[in-house]
């Protein structure tokens, strides 16, 4: 079968579920994984064929699709902020709203014009994508991450390795730590003080559970998605608070939050003292995420 008719009935298989535009997308982005053909090399190259292997491979994709299992999960793949990171049910897809946050943070002048080395700590690290972006993009940053499952610790430590980077991994339950420093290391000397802790803990609330989409429903771990409609914010006072006496001096705390709680992580910050309390939009609109310090 000539490729660019399969491509035809492919979208229209998917089209009930998914508008025209992101069926297409998961068509050239299978094509290109699995044939290693892009979308100039079909319209170069109309008569390109599937065998009748590929088309069988095509069609349990497509199933799965149709099932709505995330395009990822099923390539075992995303790219996030220009890196390539693998990704299964163990960890969450990395979203664009994440790249901001880390663009914030590359792109801060202070940042960037330091010369000694940055201490940066992500909180809740799931594939590694924001300490390995950060240990990528800022050449003289030492990067630690912690995340309480080692399923997904294992991942974001194969990412590390994929893309040539150094992280120091940790496996703990942020909530049940008083202090940093009583964090469980062996073969590495975990710094007294950082100048930057970033996290994008859970922070969707149960009673929001109907405006989550069900691939993401279904099939990410909801241990890195959900918190408790009455305690919302457990992670962000939890992690402002061994902030407040690990981050150095006009060091900075980098948060992705929940879209609709602005306000209250506003006022959490400014009540916890924390100063130059910034609330970022991202690129749809919503309070996304915030920026402060401690002097």
């Amino acid at each position: 079968m000539q490729i660019k008719q399969y491509r035809s009935q492919f979208i229209q298989a998917l089209s009930v579920i998914y508008d025209e535009g992101e069926a297409e997308s998961f068509f050239y982005l299978i094509l290109e994984e699995k044939k290693q053909l892009k979308r100039i090399d079909l319209a170069l190259q109309p008569d390109l064929v599937f065998s009748e292997e590929e088309i069988g491979i095509w069609n349990s994709i497509l199933e799965q699709l149709k099932l709505e299992v995330p395009v990822q999960y099923l390539l075992g793949k995303t790219h996030f902020y220009g890196l390539e990171f693998e990704v299964n049910e163990n960890v969450l897809i990395p979203r664009p709203e994440t790249e901001e946050l880390v663009d914030w943070i590359v792109s801060n002048n202070q940042i960037t014009k330091s010369t000694n080395p940055l201490r940066i700590l992500d909180i809740g690290t799931g594939s590694g994508c924001i300490a390995i972006s950060l240990a990528k993009n800022i050449p003289n940053a030492q990067v630690f991450a912690i995340d309480v499952s080692e399923k997904a610790l294992a991942t974001a430590k194969k990412n590390a390795v994929m893309n040539q980077v150094e992280v120091h991994f940790i496996k703990t339950d942020i909530l049940n730590i008083n202090d940093l420093e009583e964090l469980p290391t062996s073969n590495f000397q975990l710094p007294a003080h950082f100048d930057i802790i970033v996290s994008n803990p859970p922070y969707v609330r149960n009673l929001e559970k109907e405006e989550i989409k069900k691939n993401v429903l279904d099939n990410e771990p909801h241990l890195a998605l959900f918190v408790e409609d009455n305690n919302a914010l457990i992670f962000y006072k939890k992690i402002a608070e061994l902030a407040q006496k690990n981050l150095s001096q006009n060091g900075q705390l980098f948060f992705e939050i929940n879209q609709y709680l602005g306000k209250e992580m506003i006022n959490l910050l400014e009540n916890m003292n924390f100063k130059n309390v910034e609330l970022r939009k991202d690129i749809y609109g919503n309070d996304r995420m915030t920026k402060s310090s401690v002097q």
